[in-house]
């Protein structure tokens, strides 16, 4: 793995983290993630909370 997608790896990580601490504690947040039907929903979701999870970190 090359230096720069560790860092990508990592950003990924630091971001699925954030998203997981803000739905342990927003319930809303929590259903809303909860009712996605696919993957893409989630990733549309969670873009317009501020993350950035889409990508892998090979892109």
């Amino acid at each position: 793995m090359s230096d720069k997608d560790l860092n990508k790896f990592l950003k990924k990580i630091e971001q699925l983290n954030l998203l997981a601490n803000l739905i342990k504690e927003n319930s809303h947040k929590r259903r809303e993630l909860s009712n996605c039907k696919n993957h893409e929903e989630v990733i549309n979701l969670t873009t317009k909370w501020g993350f950035e999870i889409g990508k892998r970190w090979g892109e």
